[in-house]
This record gives structure tokens, C-alpha cells and sequence, in this order.
């Protein structure tokens, strides 16, 4: 049996990347673990890794050396349908609260969209 772990990320505002990535990824909110200097969400299948935010003084001042991509695009090389997907992934976040930076292209088909999460961290929908 794998051993169970979580990802854990500084944030301005842990409720609201707690929010903002349950939405983005179908979690919940933590029961227990969302309080002024810390929230978390889960998997409710039990399936992906728990994610923790916890309240840092500090400003985010470079890249990120580790992001979540978000994977709707389908197995397989990249299509038009894959496109459409991952297009309207981008918008659903966009309406939450995230930024689409640009779409970079494997040739002519979409590879995937470079986003920012409420707080200004990377990520990706591919």
C-alpha cells in the first residue's frame, strides 16, 4: 500500500485557495482543517492526495518550482475535442477567480493553457 502524503502551499489567503482549488479540481473543503491560518481540501473519492494552504507574512515573489496541471484533454496526442476541453476547463477557472496567461500549441494542436490561481501561482490545463 502507498503511503498517503499531502501537498502543502503557502498562501496570502487560505480559504480562498482552498475555494478556489476544491472548485478546480471537484475536491471538498477539509472538515476540521479551515481556520484563519490554514485551510485544506480533499478528494471525496479518497483518491488524490489531501492539499493544504497555511497563512505565510510573505509576499509570492518568483515562479513556482512545483504546480498542479490540471488534466482534461484525454489520452493520446491532442485533437480538436482536446482543445475544447481544456478551452472550457480554462473558462470554468477564469470565472473563478484564476488568469489565462497564453495557450502554447505542440505544432498546430493545443498542448495546454498556462494559468495563475487567485494569488498568482502557475498552472496548467492540459
Amino acid at each position: 500500500m502507498a503511503t498517503k502524503w499531502t501537498i502543502g502551499g503557502d498562501a496570502a489567503d487560505p480559504q480562498l485557495l482552498a475555494r478556489f482549488w476544491a472548485a478546480a479540481l471537484d475536491y471538498v473543503i477539509e472538515p476540521g482543517f479551515d481556520g484563519p491560518d490554514g485551510a485544506g481540501i480533499i478528494d471525496p473519492s479518497e483518491v488524490g492526495p489531501a492539499i493544504g494552504f497555511l497563512r505565510v507574512p510573505e509576499a509570492k515573489t518568483a515562479k513556482n518550482r512545483l504546480h498542479l496541471d490540471i488534466r482534461v484533454a484525454g489520452p493520446g496526442e491532442r485533437s480538436p475535442e482536446s482543445a475544447v476541453r481544456m478551452r472550457a476547463k480554462a473558462a470554468a477557472l477564469v470565472e473563478l477567480g484564476a488568469t489565462q496567461v497564453r495557450e502554447d500549441f505542440y505544432g498546430d494542436q493545443l498542448g495546454h493553457i498556462v494559468m495563475l490561481d487567485p494569488e498568482g501561482n502557475e498552472f496548467c490545463v492540459g
